[in-house]
């Protein structure tokens, strides 16, 4: 599960964590520590959650012994690939009482471009550049929601009934993936996407996809019922085309 830093909670984590794999932002300032030593046999009193203190990420940015690796991230945002400088490292995470095991990611931009900024996963073993992999990913989903009410209408439903809504929210998700797939198969190698004068547009996006599956349905035979009456008068095709691909995006 991959979440922004509102789920970076520990109660949460410590809730979870022994079910899902949970990848998230991490403040700099955590308070991190070593494992709880060995418990010696025979000891008294409640079992030690965690070691000694660890120095803060915030204060690894400067320290000259930090250790850096430099990494070629792929698929990073903007389907870019990203040269970065990280460390990692595994702690336990520990506040108020709640404890949990991470690996934590510190990322630094050798050109300076963005803030230093750290990640953590509760998978010890994963491995660093798949944490932020991971990570990045959750951009895609994000866009995916917003696309999904600005096109579809997913949580703009004037309903009533419980079942109602657990039943709308799915179906509009699903069409999302079929008119995804759908157009997929439409594009050709030729095709640009439909940018504005205030807008330029370098990929095609979901508003390309679903323009172009409407225009398909809108000039297939299927639809076509017009008055056969001798009164009738039809648009040419080359007019009709232009409209369903002038409407196609307006809709």
């Amino acid at each position: 599960m991959v979440g922004d830093s509102a789920f970076a909670a520990l109660d949460l984590l410590a809730a979870v964590r022994s079910r899902v794999t949970m990848v998230s932002r991490l403040r700099l300032d955590a308070n991190l520590f070593t494992p709880p030593p060995e418990r010696k046999p025979g000891k008294r009193g409640r079992k030690a959650v965690k070691g000694a203190r660890l120095a803060k990420l915030k204060g690894r940015l400067t320290d000259e012994t930090t250790v850096w690796r430099s990494v070629s991230v792929t698929n990073w945002y903007g389907n870019q690939t990203q040269l970065l400088d990280i460390v990692s490292d595994t702690a336990v995470w520990y506040h108020s009482g709640a404890a949990v095991p991470i690996r934590w990611v510190l990322v630094r931009d050798p050109a300076g471009d963005f803030e230093p900024q750290a990640f953590f996963c509760t998978d010890v073993v994963a491995d660093p550049i798949d944490i932020l992999g991971w990570f990045v990913r959750r951009w895609q989903v994000e866009v995916t929601f917003q696309e999904c009410r600005a096109h579809l209408g997913v949580e703009t439903q004037r309903q009533w009934s419980d079942l109602a809504i657990l039943r709308t929210t799915p179906v509009l998700l699903g069409m999302y993936s079929l008119t995804t797939l759908w157009a997929t198969k439409l594009f050709d190698t030729d095709a640009r996407p439909r940018g504005a004068a205030w807008y330029g547009k370098t990929s095609l996006t979901f508003s390309d996809a679903i323009a172009t599956v409407r225009y398909t349905l809108w000039l297939s035979e299927h639809f076509v019922a017009s008055d056969q009456s001798a009164n009738s008068q039809k648009f040419t095709s080359e007019i009709t085309k232009r409209m369903a691909d002038a409407l196609c995006y307006a809709a």
